[in-house]
């Protein structure tokens, strides 16, 4: 299979992406987690804040302040163990143990990793990993090096400005062990989901994050010590105090290679335990992340934007004021029901509060849109609406510049849905608002090559944790699910004429508890 054709199947012919007879070594799993052997530590504090509204914002971070950040965008927050009906008589068969984060993950296997490079008072300067398991950092390489992070940044940031940066990876065997190719397109999603949950907590913190896509990947991946056979950096989100702004408002200064960069660093070498005995290769993945790097800053692009033209009957939604919440209540409440979804009303008022929300919020600081953040998004969303009080049934396209809903198809679409569905976990007929995340059908190849893929993967996963929190905050519960037929959805909302296609559907609305036993992993 070549690289088109797995983008292809990738969304349309999903059954061509693993092999049929693909069976899974539970046994032999990988931990959800990367744990390095041999290196310094630096703990973090263990006391956590339980609420993050009315938090006072430090002038200048300190570590306690990057250990609460770190763990509330990526941290163990809860152990769960719920009894799931599997049709088994056996009865401890049907007990599902759980290590919950705040950020939902395909299969719960959390493919991401997360790396810091700090500049705080009482810590030596340098590169490290957050380790999730024991709540702590890990010390890769220690040094200053805002000079060879902003050149491989393409100069389009000034380091000094900031604190620190994080870096978000991909371990491709995490989830590759389950879902073979088909992990390629969870993973730009699940990376997308946790960068979403950092500019969340970003927020409260009082951090400016910005977001870049495009970097020397090889001079990264070198900075961090990883092999690019297993592991690879997805996203670079340079973190200052404040208001204050790192990013340089001049084009590319220079140009700068990957090769030369990696040439100024030693190599470090570091070993880690992932647990399984028997790692697989996965060609596809690797010639994929091959194919996505970016060699030299001249390649560093910015997408035009692109005018969409609404059509079809309109239903101006009321206005909302932004809601307000405390984020750490709305983590710990957020659910993904499976067969737990109640059907129930929902107002008007409700469906704008979650639509308007989680669109406006989604703007931010990134490398894409230059320095002027715009008001048209990559990614929109589109959902089939039943019972949604004042507005009939029927499929729609949210057009967040009027704050009205576009109706393209009349009716209850929720058969054509359920038939789509590749699974039974979900009953759509219990489900009030199945949203989806749409963007364009070339996946951004156009303008980045196949770097636009999980460029595209990622923003889409941004927007449904956005989507998320909302409907947490105003007590829905919503299931992110690629176990559908886009071709199905597609028809829907007439969006091959567009040049479009969905790109993930969230089921979303009224929930019952799920009988669990819950404790969460904080002071």
């Amino acid at each position: 299979m070549n690289l088109e054709a797995l983008l292809h199947n990738l969304h349309f012919d999903i059954d061509k992406v693993s092999p049929p007879d693909w069976e899974v070594d539970w046994n032999d799993a990988p931990l959800t987690y990367k744990l390095y052997r041999g290196l310094p530590v630096i703990p973090l504090s263990l006391e956590v804040p339980l609420t993050l509204k009315g938090m006072e914002v430090p002038a200048k971070p300190d570590l306690s302040k990057i250990g609460h950040f770190l763990w509330y965008v990526f941290g163990l927050t809860q152990f769960s163990e719920s009894k799931m009906d599997f049709g088994s008589s056996d009865q401890a068969m049907d007990l599902v143990q759980s290590k919950r984060r705040f950020v939902p993950s395909g299969g719960a296997l959390y493919p991401n990793e997360l790396y810091v490079y700090l500049k705080i008072e009482n810590l030596p300067a340098g590169v490290y990993h957050y380790d999730v398991a024991h709540h702590r950092l890990v010390l890769l390489r220690e040094g200053n090096f805002d000079s060879y992070i902003s050149r491989a940044l393409g100069n389009r940031c000034d380091l000094s400005y900031c604190f620190g940066t994080v870096f978000v990876s991909t371990m491709f065997w995490k989830n590759f062990f389950k879902y073979n190719n088909f992990a390629y397109r969870l993973q730009g999603l699940d990376a997308g989901v946790l960068i979403g949950q950092l500019l969340e907590v970003a927020k409260c913190f009082g951090f400016a994050p910005e977001v870049y896509f495009q970097f020397l990947d090889r001079a990264v991946n070198h900075l961090l010590g990883l092999s690019e056979q297993e592991e690879s950096v997805y996203a670079v989100i340079p973190l200052s105090a404040g208001s204050t702004s790192c990013f340089n408002r001049r084009n590319i200064d220079g140009h700068d290679s990957a090769t030369e960069l990696c040439q100024e660093l030693t190599a470090i070498q570091t070993t880690h335990y992932v647990h399984s005995r028997r790692v697989l290769e996965f060609p596809l993945l690797t010639e994929m992340n091959e194919a996505s790097m970016l060699e030299s800053t001249k390649s560093f692009r910015q997408i035009e934007e692109e005018q969409i033209n609404p059509e079809g009957q309109t239903v101006t939604l009321p206005y909302v004021k932004r809601l307000s919440y405390d984020l750490a209540s709305v983590c710990r409440k957020r659910f993904s029901p499976d067969k737990d979804f109640v059907l129930g009303k929902v107002s008007q008022q409700q469906l704008a509060t979650l639509l308007k929300g989680a669109v406006d919020s989604f703007s931010y600081q990134n490398d894409l849109d230059g320095v002027q953040r715009k008001t048209k998004s990559r990614v929109t969303l589109y959902g089939c609406l039943y019972n949604v009080e004042g507005i009939p049934n029927g499929a729609y396209h949210y057009d967040s510049s009027g704050h009205a809903l576009r109706r393209v198809q009349p009716g209850d679409q929720r058969l054509q849905l359920q038939h789509g569905m590749s699974g039974g976990n979900v009953n759509l007929f219990q489900v009030p608002l199945c949203l989806h995340v749409t963007g364009g059908k070339d996946h951004l190849k156009t303008e980045m090559g196949y770097r636009g893929y999980r460029i595209q993967q990622m923003e889409a996963g941004m927007l449904v944790q956005r989507l998320l929190l909302i409907a947490s905050s105003l007590g829905f519960g919503g299931h992110p699910l690629l176990g559908f037929d886009v071709n199905v959805s597609d028809a829907i909302y007439k969006l091959s004429p567009q040049g479009k296609t969905s790109l993930i559907q969230i089921p979303t609305g009224p929930y019952r508890q799920r009988p669990s036993l819950n404790g969460g992993l904080h002071s």
